[in-house]
């Protein structure tokens, strides 16, 4: 989307910052711009407006009549389709508070701006949200999802594929490895993202026909890149429900090694809250896939409980920092200090350190000044089929 065709709403009590905004937008060469002095004015112009949807809302905190909370609040209830820009004068630490709540709500945050706005955050946060577009299209699509019987038919019909998202070594600018995403070629919707179809395969327990399928599709991929000469790692993530199955690593390193390739080759990504559940029957899986040669990674840290403690249980390899940490990185203190203390317990443990999520150039620097080993995000390159996925590794 141009900007010139962007719909934006400003929400702000001051009529003065208001007006400095709206006059930013226009230098910028937004097409249409809208404004409000309290957020119950706002959300009844994104109620009433029918006719060319509101695309962005940069929102101010601190308003009467309803500020800037409340706002987001009755915003996320009512599940409009609008992306937001927070801006305030109370200070950077309350401005991160209030964004990661927007978070929390589903908000489509774009980022947070102290005052005084300056033009060159403002055209950051335009960008932002054309590079992002594709991505939230995807999380939404099929936000509740298929009926299982659906699923289910198309994994028999082969109809899912691996998409691949490069991860590039901060220091030496290389490709080191991928992370394996399923994505469905639906017959009749075309490409549908995981949220479609995941959550029902986990609940009922018939998430492991799609994992084995991803692992063999990719593993024959990584396969024929090494026989090119191309040698780097794909990461696959595993569901905790497939760790209570006492076969599962048997089961996994059989499907890797039946098409020609080693397990050192294949990093598995268990989720912080799966790492945490440590069953016998889990931790007997994770060690035994240690022991087959399989790196493990710890993935969305931070997000969990006990954090620390899961570091101790099993033999991580990788710990891959979760991307609401990153995101807000380069404009956060707080995130900053928690997201450099994290790569360097990282590397006290010996083990690599990855950061997901990463979005700009300044996320980029600040991982790179901070020692972070790996990186992966749209800023590198979005989730591809393989024939894109290729192409990337031929041209880096």
């Amino acid at each position: 989307m141009q900007t010139k065709e962007l719909n934006i709403l400003v929400v702000e009590d001051d009529d003065f910052q208001r007006q400095m905004v709206i006059n930013m937008l226009r230098s910028l060469g937004v097409g249409s711009i809208h404004d409000a002095e309290n957020g119950q004015l706002a959300i009844e112009m994104v109620r009433g407006n029918t006719e060319k949807l509101v695309d962005i809302i940069i929102c101010d905190l601190n308003m009467p009549e309803m500020d800037g909370l409340e706002f987001l609040r009755h915003l996320s209830q009512e599940r409009h389709n609008v992306s937001i820009i927070l801006m305030s004068a109370l200070g950077g630490r309350l401005l991160g508070s209030a964004a990661r709540m927007a978070k929390m709500y589903g908000i489509k945050l774009l980022g947070a701006i102290e005052k005084p706005v300056a033009l060159v955050q403002l055209k950051s946060m335009l960008l932002k949200y054309e590079r992002s577009e594709n991505k939230w299209l995807d999380a939404a699509s099929i936000a509740d999802g298929f009926m299982l019987k659906d699923i289910l038919q198309g994994i028999e019909a082969d109809e899912f594929e691996p998409f691949f998202q490069p991860k590039i070594d901060l220091a030496t600018d290389q490709l080191v490895g991928a992370e394996v995403l399923a994505r469905w070629n639906h017959p009749r919707l075309g490409v549908v993202g995981p949220h479609g179809f995941i959550p029902q395969l986990e609940q009922t327990n018939n998430i492991e026909g799609l994992t084995f399928m991803m692992l063999e599709k990719a593993s024959l991929a990584l396969r024929d890149f090494h026989d090119k000469g191309h040698t780097f790692s794909l990461s696959v993530n595993i569901s905790l429900a497939s760790l209570d199955d006492t076969a599962f690593a048997d089961k996994i390193t059989r499907i890797v090694r039946e098409v020609g390739l080693e397990p050192n080759h294949i990093i598995l990504e268990i989720t912080e809250t799966a790492a945490m559940s440590y069953a016998a029957h889990a931790l007997e899986n994770l060690t035994r896939l240690c022991m087959k040669g399989f790196t493990l990674s710890i993935d969305d840290y931070g997000t969990g409980y006990s954090t620390m403690q899961q570091l101790t249980r099993i033999a991580f390899s990788e710990l891959k920092i979760d991307q609401s940490f990153v995101t807000d990185l380069s404009d956060s203190e707080a995130m900053r200090i928690v997201v450099e203390s994290s790569i360097e317990m990282a590397h006290k443990l010996q083990v690599k350190s990855v950061a997901e999520g990463v979005e700009t150039q300044k996320d980029w620097n600040t991982l790179k000044r901070l020692g972070c080993d790996t990186a992966q995000g749209f800023f590198i390159a979005k989730p591809m089929n393989l024939a894109s996925f290729v192409d990337f590794v031929h041209n880096n």
